[in-house]
């Protein structure tokens, strides 16, 4: 299967650079996976797609404010910083730009509270840096830390809040699962009311995710490793509406990446670990009934994900139709509900 097969023309107009006023007011077309029948409506509607008994899974990891902006001692280059994993004894994955000014042994500035180390550098700008600061590190890189908005994404962000969702948690992502950024609180209300189940787990989502696949059979892509926790509160959730022959609901393709690892003999269960599961069209989904998900970059393996869900064919043609209507595309853009 090739990568071009996977790829789409899109207007940069329609690459959203700001969240709207209100995160539920977005637009959604709903696609039927069997029959591709397309209808539009908006995501503030989305209960009237679900029944009482379905389950709704959400992501719940949140964005460290990670993009530091730094100097280089000796020399006053402007370096910048982006965390991407806790390594322990404040070591830090992280990717460097540009990662040619940075040498094992450089030090870099951000501020009299803090500073960094380069102790490694290994490919694709990503280096291994020691932090050296005074005081409580989170709250120092919340005070300096800038939220890591896709490269897409050229106009500043005025609140930190709009690239988190409304249930974040757990901290931990280098970018936000964008399918959640539509709930309110108020969404969440009227889903809970109507006696849809909503319950949370923890994918850690990393920069992988978003970047596009660059060989040419998408065979040989070799998929990253994301972190995720699922309790044993979630499973029996889960396993109660498999059994009652409910429907569940992923929201985003980090949700599935977690379900679908998770599921066996068609039971989910407590579980922490990494997953490098890569979902493209000839998969046979064993844990999801219905996905909620944003519109995603051409020739990513998020595309592929949703491809393999829906059919390629259908989602290409949804996405055709979302273009020809103007939707918003990406972090900040509208969504599609995939039944």
């Amino acid at each position: 299967m090739n990568t071009e097969e996977f790829n789409y023309y899109l207007p940069e107009k329609l690459i959203a650079q700001t969240p709207l006023k209100n995160r539920s007011s977005s637009r959604m077309i709903i696609l039927d996976k069997k029959t591709g029948d397309i209808t539009h409506s908006f995501f503030k509607d989305i209960a009237n797609y679900l029944e009482k008994g379905d389950t709704i899974v959400l992501n719940d990891s949140k964005v460290l404010p990670g993009r530091l902006l730094g100097i280089k001692e000796g020399t006053n280059a402007k370096i910048e910083i982006l965390l991407l994993k806790d390594l322990g004894d404040n070591v830090w994955e992280c990717l460097s730009k540009p990662v040619k000014r940075l040498k094992v042994g450089t030090i870099v500035n951000f501020s009299d509270k803090l500073s960094c180390k380069c102790i490694n550098i290994f490919s694709e700008g990503i280096v291994h840096i020691k932090f050296i600061y005074s005081g409580i590190f989170m709250e120092i890189l919340d005070e300096l830390g800038e939220m890591p908005l896709p490269p897409y994404i050229h106009k500043k962000l005025k609140e930190k809040d709009r690239y988190q969702t409304v249930y974040a948690k757990n901290l931990g992502s280098a970018a936000a699962p964008t399918a959640g950024l539509h709930f309110t609180t108020e969404i969440l209300n009227i889903l809970k009311e109507k006696g849809i189940n909503i319950i949370y787990i923890t994918l850690h989502v990393g920069l992988g995710t978003f970047r596009p696949v660059t060989v040419d059979n998408i065979k040989n892509h070799v998929m990253h490793s994301e972190y995720y926790e699922i309790s044993s509160e979630a499973a029996e959730v889960l396993n109660s509406t498999k059994s009652s022959n409910k429907k569940i609901l992923a929201i985003g393709t980090t949700t599935v990446r977690v379900l679908e690892t998770n599921i066996s003999n068609n039971v989910f269960s407590k579980q922490t670990g990494f997953t490098d599961i890569f979902i493209y069209p000839g998969y046979k989904f064993k844990a999801i009934d219905m996905l909620l998900t944003n519109f995603h970059l051409p020739k990513s393996t998020l595309l592929m994900l949703v491809s393999a869900f829906a059919s390629k064919e259908n989602i290409l043609n949804a996405y055709k139709e979302a273009i020809d209507n103007e939707y918003r595309f990406f972090s900040f853009g509208d969504c599609m509900l995939i039944k």
